[in-house]
């Protein structure tokens, strides 16, 4: 699965288009828990594009691992 827990990703629509997220947690088939740069809420996966880059962290992780693990 192309959208697995620490996957960066770039949201291509919504307000925050253009910005950086991270997936914190896999709902189900169509949405994820994302956070980084964007509010942590739930996301359509159809609304992101991932990319190559993956983070370390656990399942859920806070607001506060996913800013550090991003920089």
């Amino acid at each position: 699965m192309m959208f697995d827990i620490g996957r960066v990703c770039v949201k291509k629509t919504g307000r925050e288009a253009g910005k950086k997220c991270v997936v914190v947690d896999v709902i189900d088939q169509n949405f994820v828990l994302i956070d980084g740069e964007v509010k942590r809420r739930r996301c359509n996966i159809l609304h992101l594009e991932p990319t190559t880059q993956k983070l370390d962290i656990k399942k859920g992780a806070s607001t506060e691992e996913v800013k550090a693990a991003l920089k």
